[in-house]
């Protein structure tokens, strides 16, 4: 129960609510990932998984429905089928994914950073929710551990943790500068948490240079140089995502030949079951890789295109595919079906730059 003398607003726990006063905050967390962490494909496996499963739930609602409020109501959804549970008096649902409870309050008391002059609100200051308890906890890496890093003992592949954020973080020299992970995800204070499926914010942490290609000898060649000069862990993190370096010859029509064209791989390649790692090409934070080419000049080609796509939510479009062809999966299929599609929406392309060739 909340606290006693509060009003109806401050007892509220759903992030409408808390965007009445906190508008600016509230506007960024509905264009963040964060907000939609309760993803359709997540659901589906809830679906599949059934209510009575409600231990089973919390190895994913931990992190993307953490208030305990939000697995009540995920539980009774579920027993519901197609009738959803009736609305909390208090607003909390599942459908908000990780609100700003879910960072802020804890046993109804509400958290919060040091003001931007580093004072903390005072008791006799009488403020909304008897104001906050302010920790540097807020600007703190650490901070981010819970849903960013697993335990030493956690899934892993090679000897390295399937969710290593923090600790490629931690070795790495943003850490050594004091440039948490709050710096460049939520720059002055925002609730953004921009990421891989964001361009602008990638390319603002790579430096990519291309040669000019040479012709010689019946031959194309060109180098191309991609440093991560500004991401502050591995690029990218984790297995989700797939990068996609593409070099090849364009015609004069504006077509590349598909003959010409070199792939290499930016990623941490597993196998759905998480058991096997085929490849780990992700690139450090401070390192530089460097991709070559040299093929014959094929008839017709004019430029030397390369082209670097980036594939957000890769590994689940695959998991989401193998999902729906098991005939067993049944209760959960329209809503990983929307996934499916959702995920099949995100790749983009990064970088773009087309050479002639001389």
């Amino acid at each position: 129960m909340p606290p006693a003398g509060y009003s109806q607003l401050e007892s509220a726990l759903d992030p409408v609510s808390c965007g009445t006063c906190h508008a600016q905050q509230y506007k960024d967390w509905k264009t963040a990932l964060h907000s939609l962490a309760m993803s359709p494909g997540l659901f589906g496996q809830l679906q599949e998984m059934g209510a009575e499963a409600a231990d089973d739930h919390q190895a994913c609602i931990r992190c993307h429905a953490p208030l305990a409020e939000q697995g009540e109501q995920l539980r009774k959804t579920l027993a519901r089928g197609a009738h959803p549970a009736p609305q909390r008096s208090d607003g909390v649902s599942h459908v908000h994914g990780l609100t700003c409870a879910g960072c802020h309050v804890r046993n109804r008391q509400v958290f919060g950073p040091l003001r931007r002059d580093d004072s903390a609100p005072t008791p006799e200051q009488k403020l909304p929710h008897d104001g906050w308890l302010a920790t540097e906890a807020f600007q703190d890496s650490r901070f981010c551990i819970a849903c960013h890093q697993f335990e030493p003992d956690g899934p892993a592949l090679n000897g390295k943790l399937l969710e290593n954020t923090y600790e490629e973080w931690r070795v790495s020299r943003h850490a050594r500068e004091n440039r948490p992970c709050q710096s460049c995800h939520m720059p002055d204070r925002r609730h953004l948490w921009r990421g891989i499926h964001d361009p602008e914010m990638v390319k603002s942490g790579l430096k990519i240079e291309a040669s000019r290609p040479i012709v010689a000898n019946g031959q194309v060649s060109a180098n191309l140089q991609i440093t991560n000069h500004g991401v502050g862990h591995a690029f990218p993190t984790y297995v989700t995502p797939r990068v996609m370096v593409e070099i090849g010859q364009e015609s004069r029509k504006g077509k590349m030949i598909p003959e010409s064209v070199e792939r290499h791989l930016i990623a941490r390649d597993v196998s759905l079951d998480l058991r096997t790692e085929k490849s780990d090409t992700r690139i450090m934070p401070d390192e530089t890789r460097r991709y070559g080419y040299a093929k014959v000049m094929y008839p017709g080609a004019a430029a030397l295109t390369i082209r670097i796509i980036v594939e957000p939510d890769a590994f689940y479009a695959d998991f989401y595919r193998a999902t729906l062809d098991d005939p067993e999966f049944r209760i959960g299929r329209k809503a990983v079906s929307e996934a499916l599609r959702r995920a099949e929406q995100s790749p983009y392309t990064m970088f773009l730059k087309t050479i002639p060739v001389e």
